[in-house]
């Protein structure tokens, strides 16, 4: 992603919404229902679509790259000798909107930095592509809302990429808690971080507020969420939060280490920890008949637990975004569940704010209603 950009373009997202009002929905060409593969284009080629999402996606079995969006004009050669991909298919991000007229891109991939989802994934929509936006889903709770409205006015499907969801290990977790295999749980912790201050850029966007929205709460923060409730099968109902900084000097604009406590509403408690200055990854949960944990949990694998009966929990590793895109190319063309629909992004979304509104009143309880 080309930071030179990026001001300009965060400008400009604050009229967009407004803007686009009058881009008609795209014309009926091939439904994407009726197509065995499914064209994904990548909005933004920074790190995570470099080295994570490009790669997964010639591992995808229902859906495939079809083409790129980026504000780096000389990224545009590469991605198409690299990927093979027609000129015809590369836009950026000011002439994106014409992507309308391209039958061959069914799914849109918006994985810019968190101040630019918005604006983009209602721009996709509009152009009738089903969208795919990166986590977190947007930096408010108003935003997270005019997606999920834009997408259902288009009537296109929306996904958010928590690609846990199609992951084998946190899958289990999931069946371990709907069976209740080891009884009531009674406390959960989960933990997710890196330190980021090695980082030689420090111009990096995760330290601009106007850009991410947050700090570490707005990045792994929200995987410690989602295992929170995936690791207890419940929404919280209060939440009370505190917020720590050894490197005030770095962490000049967003938030270092964030710690939260949850109340769920069986009677179970919790807590996450995230940081930009610490790596964490676990998740652990104590229940009335034993404990269960991941002690790798939200890495990119491969992903490790096991559980109080001594059998580990392990299974082969395949690229999580792989699966994690198959699924929702599955979701479009034969109807099967969407994994991660836009409501969980919105879930979270309350949650995060939640978590800020308690650090500003001093660490106040806040009632959660979800």
């Amino acid at each position: 992603m080309d930071r030179r950009t990026f001001n300009t373009k965060l400008s400009k997202a604050v009229g967009g919404v407004a803007l686009l009002s009058n881009i008609p929905l795209a014309c009926a060409f091939e439904s994407s229902e009726n197509k065995k593969s499914l064209g994904v284009a990548l909005v933004g080629l920074g790190i995570y679509s470099t080295y994570e999402l490009a790669p997964s996606l010639l591992e995808t079995k229902h859906c495939h790259l079809a083409g790129i969006v980026t504000g780096t004009p000389e990224k545009e050669n590469i991605w198409a000798e690299k990927y093979k991909i027609p000129k015809e298919n590369i836009y950026n991000y000011d002439n994106f909107d014409t992507i309308i007229n391209n039958d061959s891109i069914d799914i849109v991939y918006v994985v810019l930095p968190n101040a630019m989802h918005a604006d983009f994934c209602i721009r996709a929509a509009k152009a009738g592509k089903h969208v795919i936006c990166e986590k977190p889903m947007a930096v408010s709770v108003a935003e997270c809302q005019a997606i999920i409205d834009a997408c259902a006015k288009a009537n296109v499907k929306l996904s958010v990429g928590y690609r846990l969801h199609s992951e084998p290990h946190t899958q289990e977790i999931q069946r371990i808690v709907k069976e209740k295999e080891f009884g009531k749980i009674n406390f959960i912790t989960t933990e997710a971080g890196y330190p980021s201050y090695g980082n030689p850029d420090p111009d990096q966007w995760r330290l601009n507020k106007a850009l991410s929205g947050g700090g570490a709460l707005m990045n792994m923060g929200v995987y410690a969420i989602q295992g929170a409730i995936y690791g207890t099968g419940e929404n919280p109902i209060s939440v009370t939060a505190q917020e720590f900084s050894t490197k005030p000097s770095y962490f000049k604009d967003t938030d270092e280490t964030i710690t939260a406590q949850f109340e769920f509403p069986s009677g179970a408690v919790g807590s996450i920890f995230t940081s930009h200055n610490a790596k964490a990854d676990r998740l652990y949960a104590s229940c009335d008949k034993g404990w269960f944990e991941l002690d790798i949990a939200y890495t990119y694998g491969p992903l490790h637990g096991r559980t109080s009966k001594g059998n580990e929990i392990t299974f082969p590793h395949k690229r999580q975004q792989a699966l994690q895109m198959d699924d929702f190319a599955l979701h479009i063309t034969q109807g099967l569940p969407n994994k991660v629909p836009g409501s969980m992004g919105l879930r979270d979304l309350k949650i995060v704010e939640a978590i800020y509104q308690s650090i500003k009143e001093g660490g106040k309880k806040i009632a959660l209603n979800l």
